[in-house]
């Protein structure tokens, strides 16, 4: 009964999301993969692999084979879809043959992108694959009316890429893809300790410290928060005291590199649509969203209501498996 099952795949940079439309979100996991060095088989995948980054022994690598939005590594991304439909498949309580998939692409990648997207979701078990716009997958999760002659004006903000798109009549009007969003916010963390202070940190702890005391750029009580690394000079273990002023400091180049992201699009945007947005304002989705003041900090530069999506990591997921079913219900009508 399943042969024609109907799934919808958000391929994060950061998370990989599975969503049916009669079970709901059935995954989430990290897109992050374990392999073993010698055989170059997958040893583990998603939450199981992330907690491994930076404890394993030379034999055991971890690889996040997309890169701001896009395939890096062909061949692991095909293994790791594989590995996603088979639990899938399970959590169906079925086998899961020859699914329809809709799977999201930035709307900014090339069409080499697309088709490396295309072609691992296809060799992972796929009967079909349609691939959709980011933007329009998390207006749908979020519950806009992306099919309306209204804008609807979304931000997006991942683990590699910012998606900006304003969405009419159910297709993109104007759009903007930057490479900054949560890895280089992590990044950006990390480099700031090493210099500051001799400390080296992994990605876990920078995001860690992203989430506990990272602030966009509004006045805010101080937090602080002590976290552990290496001393560069000496190779012992360290601890040091972190304030959130330092983060929202650190945070600054990411951040106004998004805003800049969400003006150049409002600027392309046509007339009729700028007075919708101004009514119906701008939706955040994301795992990027959810950082502390930034809703408040961007309503208050962009002078436009700013509102957080009602499930803000799930929209895009949501969003690809609700597609397939309103073209199909739309076919239906129209026969």
């Amino acid at each position: 009964m399943f042969s024609n099952a109907h799934i919808g795949i958000d391929l994060g940079t950061a998370n990989t999301l599975v969503y049916t439309k009669n079970k709901g979100l059935l995954i989430d996991e990290p897109t992050v993969v374990a392999i073993n060095t010698k055989t170059k088989e997958i040893i583990a995948f998603g939450e199981e692999a992330k907690k491994m980054i930076g404890k394993t022994p030379p034999s055991i690598e971890i690889i996040k084979p997309l890169k701001d939005g896009v395939i890096a590594d062909f061949d692991i991304t095909t293994q790791l879809l594989k590995l996603i439909m088979q639990k899938a498949s399970k959590k169906l309580g079925a086998t899961l043959r020859k699914p329809t998939v809709v799977v999201c692409t930035p709307s900014g990648a090339t069409s080499v992108e697309r088709r490396a997207i295309q072609d691992a979701v296809r060799q992972s078990g796929a009967k079909e694959v349609q691939l959709m716009e980011e933007p329009v997958a998390a207006a749908i999760g979020a519950g806009l009316p992306v099919s309306e002659p209204v804008a609807s004006m979304i931000v997006d903000i991942g683990g590699g890429t910012t998606e900006v798109g304003i969405i009419s009549f159910g297709g993109v009007v104007a759009s903007n893809t930057v490479k900054s969003a949560g890895d280089k916010m992590d990044e950006a963390i990390i480099h700031y300790v090493r210099k500051e202070y001799n400390v080296l940190i992994g990605e876990p702890t920078a995001e860690e410290i992203k989430k506990t005391i990272g602030y966009a750029l509004l006045p805010h009580t101080i937090e602080f928060m002590d976290i552990r690394g290496r001393d560069v000079v000496t190779g012992l273990p360290l601890t040091i005291n972190l304030s959130s002023n330092q983060i929202q400091g650190v945070l600054r180049e990411s951040l106004e590199t998004i805003l800049e992201a969400i003006r150049a699009t409002l600027e392309i945007c046509p007339p009729e649509l700028s007075g919708d947005i101004v009514d119906h304002g701008v939706i955040l989705t994301g795992g990027g969203s959810l950082l502390k003041g930034l809703t408040e900090w961007l309503s208050s530069v962009i002078e436009v209501p700013v509102n957080l999506a009602p499930e803000p990591l799930q929209s895009v997921a949501i969003g690809t498996g609700k597609a397939y079913f309103i073209s199909e219900r739309k076919q239906k009508i129209a026969k």
